[in-house]
C-alpha cells in the first residue's frame, strides 16, 4: 500500500476538497441530510410509542448508532469533494443505506434487527473504505483512514453480532458498539503495526463541520414542527391551536438559543488552527447528539401537549416536557463552554431548574400546558441572559472609531 509520509502526494487530488476558507455545504450533502428528516421522525415515534425508561434507553442507543453514521459521513465530506462523481455516487449509496436504516428502526430490537445492523455496517464500512482509497497518499490522513477502517470494521461486525441475539443482549452489544467507537475516536484508532492518528493530522475545516451540524439541528427542529403541524390538522379547535402556538414557541426558543450564537461558533472553529481536530471531535461527535436527543424528546412532549393540553403530568410526561429542553440546554451549555463563547452558566442553571421543576410538577399534578409554559419561560430567560450579555460586551468595547 502506498505510504502517506511527509514527502508523499495524494493519488487522487481531484477528489479532495479545496481549502478556501469555510467550505459551504453542497446540494449533494443536503440530499444526504434529507434522509434524516425521516430518521428523526422514526426516532420520535419510537420514543412516543414506548414512553418509559426502557423505551428512552433504546431510543438513546438507536440515536447513538444513527448519529455515528451521519457524523462520520460528514467528516468524510470535510476532506472529499462532494461534487466529484465518485464521491457523489458514494454519498447517494450512503443515503440509500441510511434510508433502509431508518425504515428498520422501529423494529430494530425486534424482527428488523438484522436489516438495521446490516445497513449500519454497509454504510460505515463502505464509506470508510472508499474514503481510504480516495485519500491515499495524503500525508497524515492516509494513515488515519487505514487505522479507522480497522476499528469501523470491528464495530460494524459487532453490530451484526448484536442482531443475531435477542434482547436484552442486543441492547448490551449495541451499547458496546457506541462505547468502542468512542474509545477508538478518543485514542486515535490505535492499531498494532499502524500506530494511531492524532487530531492535529486531520486537517479539519471546522467551519464546514459547524455548518453541517447546524443543518442537522435544523432538521431535528423541523421534524418537531412537522409533528405538531400534523397533529394540529387532526383537530382544529381553539384549545388545540393554543397548544400548537405554545409548542411552536418552544421550538422557536430552542432555535434561537442555538442559532443566535451559531456564527460565533463557526468562526471559533474556523480559526482554531491545529486545535480544530481535537475541538471538533468533542463538540460534534460527543456534544451535538445530546442536543439532538433533547429536540427529539421535546418533540414527543409537544405531541402529547397537542393531544391533551389539560392532562396532569406524570413522571414520564414531565420528563419529556421539561426534560427535553433541559437535555438540549445541557448539551448547548457544554458546547458553549468548549468553544469559550460564554452563556454556559445561564444554560446550566436553566437545565438544573427545569429538572428540579419535575418534582413539584408531578406532585401538584399541573397540566401539560402549564409545564410546557414553564419550560418556555425558562428557555426564554436564557435568551434574555444572552441578550444582556451581548449588550454588556458591546458597551465594554466602547463606541467604534470612524478610523477603524
Amino acid at each position: 500500500m502506498t505510504g502517506s509520509g511527509p514527502n508523499s502526494r495524494p493519488l487522487h487530488p481531484q477528489l479532495l476538497r479545496p481549502r478556501r476558507g469555510v467550505e459551504r455545504t453542497t446540494s449533494t450533502e443536503l440530499f444526504f441530510d434529507l434522509v434524516y428528516v425521516f430518521t428523526i421522525t422514526q426516532l420520535s415515534h419510537y420514543l412516543s410509542d414506548d414512553l418509559g425508561w426502557p423505551g428512552a434507553g433504546r431510543t438513546a442507543v438507536l440515536l447513538g448508532l444513527v448519529w455515528l453514521v451521519w457524523i462520520y459521513t460528514v467528516w468524510a465530506g470535510n476532506w472529499l469533494h462532494p461534487d466529484r462523481t465518485p464521491v457523489r455516487v458514494t454519498l447517494l449509496l450512503a443515503s440509500l443505506g441510511c434510508l433502509l436504516l431508518a425504515a428498520a428502526l422501529p423494529g430494530a430490537f425486534g424482527d428488523n434487527g438484522m436489516l438495521f445492523a446490516a445497513a449500519y455496517a454497509a454504510v460505515q464500512v463502505g464509506r470508510t473504505v472508499f474514503a481510504m482509497w480516495a485519500i491515499r497518499g495524503q500525508p497524515g490522513l492516509g494513515d488515519s483512514f487505514r487505522q479507522c477502517v480497522v476499528w469501523v470494521t470491528a464495530t460494524s461486525t459487532l453490530a451484526v453480532v448484536g442482531a443475531l441475539v435477542d434482547t436484552p443482549a442486543r441492547e448490551v452489544i449495541w451499547i458496546a458498539v457506541i462505547g468502542v467507537d468512542a474509545i477508538g475516536l478518543a485514542t486515535g484508532f490505535p492499531v498494532p503495526g499502524l500506530g494511531r492518528s492524532t487530531p492535529e493530522h486531520w486537517e479539519v475545516e471546522g467551519g464546514h463541520l459547524a455548518e453541517r451540524c447546524q443543518a442537522f439541528i435544523l432538521i431535528a427542529l423541523g421534524e418537531s414542527i412537522l409533528i405538531t403541524g400534523r397533529t394540529l390538522t387532526q383537530q382544529l379547535d381553539r384549545v388545540t391551536i393554543a397548544a400548537f402556538l405554545l409548542a411552536f414557541a418552544g421550538s422557536a426558543a430552542l432555535w434561537w438559543v442555538y442559532f443566535d450564537r451559531a456564527q460565533a461558533a463557526m468562526l471559533a472553529l474556523a480559526g482554531a488552527g491545529r486545535r480544530a481536530g481535537r475541538l471538533s471531535r468533542l463538540v460534534f461527535n460527543y456534544l451535538h447528539p445530546v442536543m439532538v436527543a433533547g429536540i427529539v424528546v421535546t418533540a414527543v412532549g409537544d405531541e402529547l401537549l397537542l393531544h391533551a393540553p389539560g392532562e396532569p403530568v406524570g413522571w414520564a410526561t414531565a420528563l419529556v416536557v421539561l426534560g427535553g429542553p433541559a437535555l438540549f440546554l445541557a448539551g448547548h451549555a457544554a458546547y458553549q463552554f468548549a468553544l469559550g463563547d460564554g452563556g454556559s452558566v445561564a444554560r446550566a442553571a436553566a437545565t438544573v431548574l427545569l429538572l428540579a421543576l419535575s418534582v413539584p410538577a408531578v406532585a401538584l399534578r399541573v397540566t401539560l400546558a402549564v409545564a410546557a409554559s414553564a419550560a418556555l419561560l425558562i428557555t426564554g430567560a436564557v435568551i434574555v441572559a444572552d441578550w444582556v450579555s451581548s449588550r454588556r460586551a458591546a458597551q465594554s468595547r466602547g463606541p467604534r472609531s470612524p478610523l477603524r
